[in-house]
């Protein structure tokens, strides 16, 4: 429960309150709880979906990520900014393009990033609503935080006192990889072969990140994680769109 509470606290914009400042062993188990939070997050998309009710998709794609926006407090896409300038700037330097990622400003590729991003998902997930596959609004949140795990485990933390470094610290690897398993084995249990394919489009997407995080820093940061967590969230909403 206190992991679930940190990573509600770290991820969310809910009103957590701890009993204590977590220590950076217990930063590192809370990354275990991270796909719980995505079903939070999820299950409040999908309460907010059945509460609206209106009869027009984009009006409701519109106020559901409005709301999925202001739930996580914007946190990955600030990554997603961050990596994209940084990435864009860097020109293949990985200690300028560690440099880019701390300047708190956004430069032109990450606001393009962040756009595109955006009307992305909200095409996506007007087309979604249209089909009346509200589903998606469960299954995006906890993929994408999911892989976070994934990544942690298998990429290398560039910063020794990043956001991620205690995470990537004290991770437990043996139960990480045993969550990862679960969620695995989870989809095509529950979706089929639609389930099956998904897991296999993003764990594709998720190697070309991991790719790209290697050549770009030679492993990952908060931010590249962010950015990774968002990709993710958008290829899950237009695969199952399409």
């Amino acid at each position: 429960m206190n992991s679930f509470l940190i990573a509600l606290q770290f991820l969310t914009r809910f009103p957590v309150r701890l009993a204590a400042p977590p220590t950076a062993e217990a930063r590192g188990r809370s990354l275990l709880a991270y796909p719980l939070v995505g079903g939070v997050i999820g299950l409040l998309l999908v309460v907010l979906d059945w509460m609206l009710g209106t009869p027009d998709p984009w009006l409701e794609a519109a106020l559901l990520l409005t709301a999925w926006v202001i739930v996580t407090g914007a946190l990955h896409l600030d990554g997603l900014a961050d990596s994209a300038d940084a990435w864009l700037g860097g020109r293949g330097d990985p200690a300028r393009t560690l440099e880019i990622m701390k300047d708190p400003r956004s430069g032109p590729a990450g606001v393009a990033a962040v756009v595109m991003l955006l009307l992305v998902k909200f095409a996506a997930l007007t087309a979604l609503l249209r089909a009346e596959l509200w589903q998606v609004l469960l299954i995006a949140p906890i993929l994408g935080r999911t892989l976070l795990i994934w990544l942690f485990l298998s990429t290398p933390y560039v910063r020794e006192n990043g956001l991620g470094s205690d995470l990537a610290r004290h991770l437990p690897r043996e139960t990480g990889w045993l969550v990862l398993c679960l969620v695995a084995l989870a989809m095509p249990l529950l979706f089929g072969w639609q389930g099956l394919r998904l897991l296999l489009i993003l764990a594709l997407v998720a190697w070309l990140m991991r790719h790209l995080m290697l050549k770009h820093i030679h492993g990952t940061t908060g931010d590249t994680a962010g950015a990774l967590l968002e990709v993710i969230e958008v290829t899950c909403l237009v695969a199952l769109a399409l």
